[in-house]
């Protein structure tokens, strides 16, 4: 399906949801902005068998939720997203535990099919120890959803608050109990949730 021209000059996430309103195929532009970040961060919680279903599931009920969508209250469209799809991963949360355990023994050696699939398992791999694939399945559930969306989103304190609908406080108490918990695993070494 290809995307409609950005008809207009609207590129700003807000107008596009109140333009497709009444102009649906204008939530294409959306879907073709974001589904790849959606994807990633699903595969990489969820494993590529379930991403691709729940990526469309994740834009299917934010097409339907649409104009329950609120600029005004200070959100943006990405971490809504990112929302929906912590949502749909909270509904799957015993394949996430299942290939947490399984990346936990995931040798260097092997990889999927494709060359990007590869090049992830092995950095997923090399990353994810089994002492510290242990200490993310020991995670609380809110804890665990904080550090994906900071690490695998790339989402700030503010998008996170968004995203799953709790206050900033919230989400800088749980980030900080889960480096606790993951630098220990660690030896207390590096902070795993921290950027280079």
């Amino acid at each position: 399906m290809k995307a409609p021209p950005e008809a207009g000059g609207v590129t700003d996430d807000a107008e596009l949801v109140a333009s497709s309103v009444h102009e649906p195929e204008r939530f294409a532009l959306l879907y073709d902005r974001y589904f790849d970040d959606i994807y990633h961060y699903l595969a990489a919680r969820l494993g590529r068998e379930n991403a691709d279903d729940l990526a469309a599931e994740t834009f299917l009920i934010a097409f339907r939720r649409r104009t329950d969508f609120d600029a005004s209250r200070g959100g943006t469209f990405r971490p809504w997203l990112y929302g929906i799809a912590t949502n749909l991963v909270s509904q799957h949360r015993r394949t996430e535990q299942r290939r947490l355990k399984a990346l936990g023994r995931v040798s260097v050696e092997y990889a999927l099919d494709g060359h990007e699939d590869q090049v992830t398992s092995r950095i997923t791999a090399e990353a994810l120890r089994p002492d510290l694939v242990q200490a993310m399945r020991d995670l609380a559930p809110g804890d665990r959803d904080v550090v994906f969306l900071s690490i695998l989103g790339g989402l700030g304190y503010d998008e996170i608050t968004q995203a799953l609908g709790i206050p900033s406080g919230t989400v800088g108490s749980r980030l900080n109990r889960a480096r606790k918990r993951l630098r220990r695993a660690l030896g207390g070494q590096i902070d795993p949730t921290e950027e280079d």
